[in-house]
């Protein structure tokens, strides 16, 4: 797919040096690992005192690799140029000759780079699932492995008269990390918006490095960092603004109810319609890290979560997720976020178990807003995987059945989860098999040691949980 789209938008053309390189061309460029060249695309160039520098975004990659490398890290050798530029002879570019180009999906592979290429080298993968394919249905097999009986009438998407649909395949199916580019879902972004334009930000004793273009004010753009107050998210120009700052802003946690807290972790439940100054400022932070996020002035419609961990200095923000007061498609999450200082501690899965708590007080099935970004997806993928676990691992047979059976409904009553959520986690897991005429799961010792290993040591208690649902729909339109 993707050597087809270069062959037909982009021409190839031989370059000397990586001065006949313009915006829009596409051509290899090293990773900052050093571990290989990938094709990337050049969406920006600016000239320095002794040297030029190019704003690459690498094709088959996350935007949050995106970065300004300098001429040796180009491959000027195999360069593509937009046909609509199509130079017969490339020269540099003069400023203000180079036309705004329509920026090209990303969908597959890029072409092959045998060129610089060591043996050995490995893709940098990140944290991103890379995998196109779901594992194999398993066959249910005899020996230690537990089957569990699924009833027919309740997997209707799945009776084919074989084997399950691989997740990814069908409709109710959730879709797969985006591994190409942008997870925005417009097609007419514009350069500015696919770059970085924040070089660091300072929130409490942490200075993080953002992902993603956020629409900060102009005159903090070109600053080395944005100063940002961590109780109120108010930002400044410099540490001895925030300083100033600090001895006047009387905030020690975010502004709104507490409704939950457990030894030192809190959530705060905060409406965007009541406190849209701290709301706008929590959704401007998030932009930095989120790219599919494109909403930020309008949280009036809104109820924002906060969690934090609390210390003798106050609240100190850790992650949040919105939800719409009113959900025509019952989603129970807008948008969810954990800050890179507190990422790989088990904060995400925490906040998506709260979400559903809150989904099991208003006896309501819940689902994520869909398109996850690829981490989001990724830990979505693993809370669903381990809570579907528990239950099956648990479930025992009643009465004189043979084994134990279990309905889908059955289920997400007890997860509060949406039937496809839980469909395609089941096919994902590769546990659900057509036999015999029947669905069964086969459930074996190996998946049950690995079970236990991933059991979260904290978990959201619903004793500690002091919420009451409000019915929006009564209430005045925001």
């Amino acid at each position: 797919m993707m050597e087809r789209k270069l062959s037909e938008d982009y021409e190839e053309v031989p370059c000397d040096s990586a001065n006949a390189v313009v915006e829009g061309c596409r051509l290899p460029v090293l990773m900052r690992s050093g571990a290989e060249y990938q094709m990337a695309e050049i969406l920006s160039i600016k000239e320095l005192a002794a040297m030029r520098e190019y704003y690459v975004h690498f094709l088959d990659f996350n935007k949050r690799l995106d970065e300004w490398v300098d001429e040796k890290r180009l491959d000027p050798s195999k360069v593509f140029f937009p046909k609509k530029i199509s130079p017969s002879r490339p020269s540099s570019p003069v400023a203000g000759d180079v036309p705004t180009l329509p920026l090209l999906a990303t969908t597959s592979s890029t072409p092959s780079l045998n060129k610089k290429k060591k043996q050995g080298q490995k893709r940098p993968y990140d944290e991103i699932d890379r995998s196109s394919s779901q594992p194999p249905t398993p066959a249910p097999s005899p020996g230690p492995a537990t089957p569990i009986t699924l009833i027919k009438e309740e997997i209707p998407d799945l009776l084919s008269g074989g084997p399950a649909t691989p997740a990814g395949q069908g409709a109710a199916t959730t879709a797969g990390p985006r591994t190409t580019g942008s997870l925005m879902m417009h097609s007419n972004d514009d350069v500015v918006t696919r770059m970085k334009n924040i070089e660091m930000i300072e929130l409490g004793k942490h200075r993080i490095k953002p992902w993603y273009f956020a629409p900060y004010p102009q005159e903090l753009v070109h600053l080395p960092c944005i100063y940002i107050c961590e109780f109120c998210l108010k930002y400044r120009k410099s540490a001895k603004a925030l300083e100033r700052h600090l001895l006047k802003c009387k905030l020690r946690h975010p502004p709104g109810n507490e409704i939950y807290r457990k030894n030192n972790i809190s959530v705060f439940e905060i409406d965007g319609r009541k406190n849209k100054q701290y709301s706008q400022n929590l959704c401007l932070l998030a932009k930095l890290f989120l790219d599919h996020k494109t909403l930020y002035y309008d949280t009036d419609p809104f109820l924002f979560y906060v969690m934090t961990q609390l210390d003798n200095r106050g609240f100190h923000l850790v992650g949040y997720f919105s939800k719409e007061k009113e959900s025509s498609e019952d989603y129970n999450v807008a948008c969810i976020l954990t800050l890179p200082p507190y990422q790989r501690k088990g904060f995400g899965k925490l906040l998506i178990e709260f979400s559903y708590e809150l989904s099991k007080f208003e006896g309501k099935l819940g689902s994520p807003e869909k398109p996850l970004s690829d981490l989001g997806l990724l830990s979505y993928r693993s809370y669903w995987s381990h809570t579907i676990l528990g239950i099956l691992f648990t479930h025992k047979a009643s009465g004189d059945q043979e084994r134990p059976q279990i309905t889908i409904n059955e289920i997400c009553e007890l997860t509060s989860m949406k039937k496809e959520d839980v469909i395609s986690t089941l096919q994902t897991l590769g546990v659900i098999s057509y036999y015999k005429g029947g669905f069964v799961i086969v459930l074996t010792p190996e998946m049950g040691k690995n079970h236990e290993k991933s059991s979260r040591l904290t978990k959201i208690d619903p004793k500690h949980l002091h919420w009451t649902p409000k019915d929006w729909s009564k209430r005045a339109k925001w």
